[in-house]
């Protein structure tokens, strides 16, 4: 792949991103709708919106899904994969003669896409927030035994508080401190990895589009597209989905073995709880969905998590520097977004074979009983 063909797609920023993408959709004739996050402001003053791209017939009963923007600044990644497959005509070609229908949500939280926060305008992680707020929350005690250490009173730390998470880790292992931190937490509102206490604007938006959108397919392909875990470059397949040997099969058989689940301990993803595209199950209950974290590595996991960490204490000091707040902010959007053409080429090339692979699993879908 050219480095200018790779480049192209991307965005420095997400009022550009916006741009690409309802330029790119109109360039093809899609139904457009957009959803915008009132009472808030993008960075530079911009509105802010989730915005939906539809291509294909609405009644065709398999839907292929390509979401952007779950986690903030990794919308930039996102992003430049979805304005790359509408630009993609042979594969636009495929999708429509299998029948499938192409669904694009761009900006799944458009708050941390414009102000470069992983999480939303309350501090929520969305992959956290898709649970059934009607029933008690998921328990994370072990996070109360964390935050003072990953969230010290001034950044950055202190050579005594790098020693006291050195040896919390020392005591418990790597392993149990990254679940303590990123297996979410809800009960912390200004912490790491907070859920919420209700189901945020996204989760309530992206609710609703899959109720219009999803209402008449029988069978769902998702992918999600996810960066700052793993290998740089490498997008690791995670599977989000239920615990259910049928629907893991079916993802292998899609996807292929390498198709990892956090539940079973051999994926970067920590094991979550309420990640968006659960919420399939909820609004598609007609519909057999097979789903996909695709999650693109980009600086070592400790660094990244490092990052969000002090992403999370600027929120508790909003009285910081300016120029200390600018360099937290860059160092999130460096985090989940490396902008050189060697990167992005990966990123496109690994893309458009994993929604290749998709159209041919959906192609491949049996009728469902009754349907």
């Amino acid at each position: 792949m050219y480095s200018t063909s790779a480049t192209r797609h991307f965005s420095g920023t997400y009022a550009e991103a916006r741009r690409k993408f309802l330029d790119a959709a109109a360039g093809r004739g899609a139904r457009v709708e957009s959803f915008v996050l009132e009472g808030h402001q993008g960075a530079a003053g911009e509105t802010l919106a989730t915005d939906v791209a539809c291509l294909g017939t609405p009644d065709a009963d398999k839907l292929l899904i390509v979401t952007s923007g779950t986690h903030g600044p990794e919308g930039f990644c996102g992003s430049g994969c979805q304005i790359a497959t509408l630009n993609d005509a042979d594969l636009l070609s495929r999708i429509a003669q299998a029948n499938i229908a192409l669904l694009l949500i761009h900006a799944v939280n458009p708050h941390g896409f414009s102000h470069l926060h992983r999480t939303n305008e309350d501090n929520i992680d969305l992959n956290r927030n898709h649970i059934a707020f009607d029933a008690p929350p998921p328990a994370n005690t072990a996070y109360d035994g964390v935050e003072a250490l990953v969230l010290p009173a001034s950044w950055p730390p202190t050579a005594e508080d790098d020693a006291a998470l050195a040896a919390y880790v020392a005591q418990h292992g790597m392993r149990a401190f990254r679940a303590a931190v990123t297996a979410g937490q809800y009960h912390s509102p200004d912490g790491l990895f907070y859920g919420g206490q209700a189901p945020a604007w996204s989760n309530r938006t992206v609710r609703g589009i899959l109720r219009k959108y999803g209402a008449r397919a029988r069978h769902i392909g998702w992918i999600d597209i996810h960066t700052g875990l793993g290998p740089y470059g490498h997008g690791e397949k995670i599977y989000p989905g239920r615990n259910a040997p049928a629907d893991i099969a079916l993802a292998h058989a899609w996807w292929g073995t390498d198709v990892f689940a956090p539940f079973d301990g051999q994926s970067a993803s920590a094991d979550v709880s309420g990640p968006v595209v659960s919420a399939v199950y909820d609004e598609c209950p007609q519909a057999s969905a097979t789903m996909m974290g695709l999650e693109f590595g980009t600086l070592p996991d400790q660094e990244v998590l490092t990052r969000l960490r002090a992403d999370t204490w600027l929120r508790r000091h909003p009285e910081a520097p300016p120029e200390q707040q600018r360099a937290i902010r860059q160092g999130v959007r460096d985090a989940f977004y490396c902008d050189n053409d060697e990167w992005k080429g990966m990123v496109l090339g690994q893309t458009r074979v994993v929604l290749l692979q998709t159209v041919q699993g959906l192609k491949s879908a049996k009728p469902l009983a009754g349907g």
